[in-house]
């Protein structure tokens, strides 16, 4: 018997978080290793990283999980609700932390090294709780959400989450939009491969 096919919505989750944790993971890494080089930070592909979270990550995935999926699941499972009311809290806070973040970094760039420290801890702080955050959502959330949705809650949220397109996390034959492809560009450029298309990281 053939398998059920991934919805969508899953599908589209799954790799939007794997763009966003490859990118969170790899960042620090490159800082730490054009520090070891001596070479100066690209503050311009820096804040492009930052604004794609913030355009994408935190305002378009989190807004639709918030508003659509997790209201399903809650009212489907009340058991899950905890779970659920503290994934929320991290989206409300996340968008305070992405421009806590962006303010160090002009902070760095604009008054010099004396702020780099800063910009790092925060940067990490953030990483390990978006990490920790999206690792819930696929362990916990996405499997209830597997057991009790119908086709109908499925098709609901198969469209809500197929109307935009991640510049990070293309879908298979749908060309980027063009608004966001010098976007997707500046910050593949920047990322070490086989992440992006610059210089792999030493190992």
């Amino acid at each position: 018997m053939p398998a059920t096919p991934m919805p969508l919505a899953v599908r589209v989750i799954r790799a939007e978080h794997d763009a966003l944790a490859a990118m969170l993971r790899t960042l620090p890494l490159l800082l730490d290793a054009q520090r070891r080089a001596h070479v100066p930070p690209d503050f311009a592909a820096l804040r492009a990283m930052l604004f794609y979270v913030d355009e994408f990550p935190e305002r378009l995935h989190h807004q639709k999980e918030s508003d659509l999926l997790f209201p399903r699941l809650r009212a489907l499972a009340p058991d899950m609700r905890a779970t659920l009311d503290d994934l929320d809290a991290d989206h409300a806070q996340g968008e305070r932390a992405i421009r806590e973040l962006q303010h160090s970094l002009l902070a760095w760039e604009q008054m010099g090294e004396a702020r780099r420290e800063k910009f790092e801890q925060q940067l990490r702080v953030y990483s390990a709780r978006y990490l920790n955050h999206m690792k819930r959502e696929e362990t916990e959330v996405l499997p209830r959400a597997a057991q009790l949705f119908s086709a109908d809650d499925w098709a609901a949220l198969d469209e809500a989450f197929g109307s935009h397109q991640d510049p990070l996390a293309p879908r298979a034959g749908q060309p980027v939009d063009a608004a966001y492809a010098a976007l997707r560009q500046r910050i593949l450029a920047a990322l070490p491969a086989p992440l992006g298309w610059g210089p792999a990281l030493p190992g």
